[in-house]
């Protein structure tokens, strides 16, 4: 086999979808680094993969690059994957994909499965302009934060997250984003339970605190209105920015326009840089 990292994608449930590439790339390298090679077992015995594992989780891979990029340097074939879906997007791999190529070695992709744009194709949102946000901030503040900077955004936001934590993200995604906003809620993609709901982040977030959701979720969210939408309110922002604070500058905008306040303190921090 050509030497060279293979960085392969593998299904996000139904193990039927491992394409026949992939499956004859897992079966030629001479190893398999896996991000958790427990949960890889179940994919190399459904396709009768023999090819030693090595485990290369966010906690190790640091100290697994000189031995893997030696491998490879050596002439060797290695292939990367992760637990589900593409490596790299939120997964680990990143540090190895640098250092392999620093070391001039060929990175290739097996390409296949992705969360992401699964969850994209079904959501029945547009999504000719997408922005992939990965999991948001665990603790409070710090997500509320993070989503404020995202409330202008006109592009569709993709988020993973956890099904103990989807509740409390969408309760913020209403409160900040809007509870009229659209948006879908995909889970188990690919899996026996699979299901999507497209519906408002306010009714998303009522389900998901009746009932917490079970199993990996992916939500998409519909982009902001345009924010030409506000122009008055941003002109006069804009002038109020260059003399006062940010929260005060968009207490004064929205008095006197009128536009809505959480666009305008949106804009006011793309403005600042914040």
């Amino acid at each position: 086999m050509t030497p060279g990292l293979y960085v392969v994608a593998t299904p996000l449930g139904n193990l039927q979808d491992l394409s026949p590439r992939a499956l004859e790339v897992l079966r030629s390298v001479a190893l398999i680094a896996a991000e958790d090679t427990r949960h890889s077992q179940t994919l190399c015995r459904q396709w009768d993969i023999r090819t030693p594992l090595v485990s290369l989780h966010d906690h190790n891979e640091r100290d697994r690059l000189g031995g893997l990029v030696e491998r490879l340097r050596a002439g060797e074939a290695v292939a990367l994957i992760s637990d589900a879906g593409t490596p790299l997007i939120s997964d680990p791999g990143y540090l190895l994909v640098r250092a392999t190529r620093a070391a001039a070695v060929p990175v290739y992709a097996v390409a296949g499965p992705s969360a992401v744009v699964a969850a994209l194709s079904v959501a029945g949102i547009p999504c000719e302009r997408f922005v992939f946000e990965g999991f948001p901030p665990a603790q409070t503040g710090a997500r509320r934060a993070y989503l404020e900077s995202l409330a202008a955004e006109p592009r569709t936001l993709v988020f993973y997250e956890s099904p103990h934590r989807l509740a409390l993200s969408l309760t913020d995604m209403s409160d900040i984003f809007g509870a009229a906003r659209e948006a879908a809620l995909l889970r188990e993609l690919t899996k026996r339970f699979e299901e999507g709901v497209l519906s408002t982040l306010g009714d998303l977030a009522g389900r998901s605190r009746a009932a917490a959701p079970k199993g990996e979720c992916v939500l998409v969210v519909r982009g902001a209105p345009p924010v030409a939408d506000h122009g008055e309110g941003e002109r006069v922002l804009g002038i109020l920015l260059d003399q006062l604070p940010v929260r005060q500058a968009v207490d004064l905008a929205v008095e006197i326009t009128g536009a809505p306040r959480k666009a305008l303190y949106a804009r006011a921090l793309l403005l600042k840089g914040q």
